[in-house]
């Protein structure tokens, strides 16, 4: 290649790291295939990982790779050496666009802000919509627009397709909710198949309804926590990304639980996140397979 268009492909971006995730059923040589294909398209394999599940012999392999990325040749050079059921992705890494749903707890979507200000997140936070106005003059601080759509005096569907129309104007690649407190229709979630990411207390669907945390309380539970989900038809029942927990007794208040709660969701939330932007997530059915 002549060096100066080499220097011009360097200056364009077109020189960097780039994601292969494959989902298939498991065959023999199939990752010494899937790197053939790599070797032949000149990438530079920097990290690879394999997992192949015991019980539907299916096989996830995630491949990070420097050099030119052609990708219809090598999306092509993969379908031709895979079986047929393959699911193939190819992603340039990058930051992730996202838009946060919020309603009036902070914790979440403030530790949300602080990462992304630090650039721990990787991620590009392009809006925040709110079902309240009271986390407005927190996005303006960090310098992201805030936008209120009131759910008061309208149907839950016409408030949807207000909110949805609003996220319409950002073309996020993911919808993260910092708590955000209504419930999502099936209508709503077909729009973003697994893209929407979701973060609740782990005490679902045990504690249910107002103030779970001293429902918890007065059962006397040993353990708090919560868990990051992607969002589905089903209420909180999505494929898991992270779960954490810790430990309480009898010594602990109801609000310090909650504080405590609160603090293993945002914490949760950003691991889950972390994980997702960096492509490590196969979604497999209602569950997960995180290759790292």
């Amino acid at each position: 290649m002549d060096y100066s268009i080499f220097l011009r492909l360097i200056n364009s971006n077109m020189i960097q790291n780039s994601v292969v995730r494959i989902s298939c059923p498991d065959a023999k040589g199939l990752v010494h295939k899937i790197t053939g294909v790599f070797y032949f398209n000149d990438l530079n394999v920097i990290s690879n990982q394999e997992f192949v599940e015991p019980e539907s012999l299916h096989f996830y392999m995630r491949s990070e790779m420097s050099g030119l990325v052609d990708r219809e040749k090598i999306i092509n050079g993969l379908k031709g050496i895979l079986p047929k059921e393959a699911d193939i992705s190819l992603n340039i890494k990058r930051k992730k666009k996202i838009v946060i749903l919020v309603t009036k707890e902070h914790h979440c979507v403030s530790e949300l802000l602080i990462r992304n200000y630090f650039g721990e997140l990787n991620a590009e936070i392009l809006a925040i919509i709110g079902n309240h106005d009271g986390l407005k003059n927190l996005c303006s601080r960090f310098g992201v627009s805030f936008h209120y759509i009131t759910a008061d005096n309208i149907s839950r569907e016409q408030h949807e397709q207000m909110v949805i129309s609003k996220i319409s104007d950002y073309s996020p690649d993911f919808i993260v909710l910092a708590k955000y407190m209504r419930i999502l229709t099936a209508g709503f979630v077909k729009h973003y198949p697994n893209k929407i990411i979701n973060i609740h207390h782990s005490f679902l669907p045990a504690f249910i309804g107002a103030n779970p945390y001293k429902q918890a309380y007065l059962r006397g539970v040993k353990i708090i926590g919560a868990t990051a989900h992607f969002v589905n038809d089903d209420l909180d029942e999505g494929p898991i990304i992270k779960q954490d927990v810790l430990h309480v007794d009898h010594t602990h208040s109801w609000q310090e639980m909650a504080q405590a709660g609160r603090d293993v969701e945002k914490l949760v939330l950003a691991k889950a996140l972390k994980l997702v932007f960096n492509d490590n997530v196969f979604v497999s059915g209602n569950k997960t397979v995180i290759l790292e």
